[in-house]
């Protein structure tokens, strides 16, 4: 595949990841409206729902923050990927930004510049750099990009930090819920989809993190999955703060591989109403 392709490719996918819920979202958001007792939370959630079908037909943001470009590449056996497929990749980014188009939110300058904000404000929709690429094997022989859209919210309220286990699993999972209800009850923009990731460190913690978010779907939850879920949404604090039964909408969980010690390495983010944001294309 040419590199043009792959630049409009890319282009399309990312306008979709930031204007598009897959099916399983909004199928998840039908059973919660069906399921939800209180009126203002009922309404909360038809509203969001509205705004998505409205956003995927206008190929518009879903949100005014509109995102921070992540990409997941995968690679099977006999594919390869070249410093120019990834350039490409880039230049497609870049493109999509612009065709969204997302919100100007790059910062200009030099480091201590980008980091108070005195360097400027890039007036370029693709000034908006994307987070570096996380390679993975896959068992298909193909090229596979998934992207998605990050909001500052969610990164806000995200947690990253070491759980004691005392070599019970439940231990990590009461953490996990705690950190959750802390996060949804400040995030505002509920419901939730937790996305969490336990690793040996804190970049492994977080890249199950964002795999979680990749390979989870809503119709298909673990039991860890549905009890992380379940517990959250007893507390109560529903959809933008208002109180009913849907807090989180789903919990997507990737566990990496462990050591043999005390600590494991979790990573939460408490996923807008709109996220994950998550659009997927084979580039071979």
């Amino acid at each position: 595949m040419d590199n043009e392709h792959i630049i409009e490719l890319v282009k399309n996918t990312l306008v979709a990841a930031g204007s598009t819920f897959k099916q399983d979202k909004k199928d998840a958001y039908k059973k919660a409206i069906d399921k939800e007792t209180n009126e203002q939370a009922k309404w909360v959630l038809e509203t969001i729902l509205e705004n998505a079908e409205a956003a995927q037909k206008n190929q518009s943001p879903l949100c005014d923050d509109s995102g921070i470009p992540h990409l997941v590449l995968e690679v099977g056996p006999n594919a390869a990927v070249t410093g120019n497929m990834l350039e490409a990749i880039k230049t497609g980014v870049k493109e999509g930004l612009r065709k969204l188009p997302g919100r100007p939110m790059g910062i200009m300058g030099n480091d201590s510049e980008r980091i108070d904000q005195s360097g400027g404000l890039n007036p370029d929709s693709a000034g908006v750099e994307a987070a570096p690429i996380l390679i993975r094997q896959t068992s298909e022989d193909v090229v596979r990009l998934h992207i998605l859209m990050f909001g500052g919210g969610p990164a806000i309220r995200a947690k990253t930090y070491r759980v004691f286990h005392k070599h019970n699993t439940q231990v990590v999972l009461d953490e996990i819920v705690k950190w959750s209800i802390e996060a949804t009850a400040q995030l505002g923009c509920t419901p939730c989809t937790l996305a969490v990731g336990v690793g040996r460190s804190h970049y492994e913690a977080s890249s199950m993190m964002l795999q979680a978010l990749v390979d989870g779907t809503y119709d298909r939850q673990s039991d860890m999955e549905q009890e992380i879920t379940k517990r959250v949404n007893e507390a109560n604090i529903g959809p933008l703060g208002l109180h009913g039964d849907t807090t989180v909408l789903a919990t997507f969980m990737k566990v990496g591989p462990q050591r043999a010690s005390g600590v494991r390495v979790v990573c939460v983010r408490p996923c807008c109403c709109f996220e994950p944001r998550i659009a997927t294309v084979d580039l071979v």
